[in-house]
């Protein structure tokens, strides 16, 4: 009994670990939010984020989207997010990787989204 106590305990323990990480946010810089202007390369309506390969001038990044149903509740489709579509996206760039922004809006064609 002790042994399966013990098994479900860390069980909790890795979920709500895992959970609190995910929704933490706190890999990402909210201090300073950036502007991407660029060229969706590839896209992803999947949970549990949405993604976009963006090409800017100076680099390719990866862009964390909300879920999609929140995208798709908020007027966001995935077409919208097809290849070769520009984007312009203001959100927080990700402390240990220079490549990776969290969006907080995105603007592709004449329609802004906000995701958070």
């Amino acid at each position: 009994m002790k042994g399966m106590l013990g098994s479900i305990g860390l069980s909790l323990l890795l979920t709500a670990t895992a959970a609190f990480a995910h929704h933490g946010w706190s890999e990402y810089d909210s201090s300073e939010s950036l502007t991407l202007n660029g060229t969706i390369e590839e896209s992803g309506y999947s949970h549990p984020h949405g993604f976009v390969r963006l090409k800017t001038a100076d680099k390719t990044w990866t862009v964390v989207l909300a879920p999609p149903s929140r995208m798709e509740n908020r007027g966001l489709s995935r077409e919208m997010l097809s290849v070769g579509n520009t984007a312009t996206v203001v959100g927080y760039q990700n402390r240990t990787n220079p490549e990776e922004l969290r969006a907080e809006r995105i603007t592709i064609g004449t329609k802004t989204t906000e995701l958070r």
